[in-house]
């Protein structure tokens, strides 16, 4: 399993939080922020799970061959 480096941040305000948040987001490519989003899915719903466009593009093919 690949690893997500965790970084911490002691915010004063929510304000700062939410700045923080934003500044880091920006900070990290799309291909980051992808990879990301697929590890914690990975590790949320295994491996062997579906993705949910690709379950609904079959089931657009089973109702149209119906």
């Amino acid at each position: 399993m690949r690893s997500i480096e965790r970084i911490g941040h002691v915010a004063r305000s929510f304000e700062e939080a939410e700045r923080w948040d934003r500044e880091q987001m920006l900070a990290m490519t799309p291909e980051e922020r992808l990879t990301i989003a697929r590890i914690l899915r990975e590790r949320v719903y295994g491996t062997d799970c579906p993705d949910v466009r690709e379950a609904e593009r079959q089931k657009q093919r089973e109702s149209g061959a119906s």
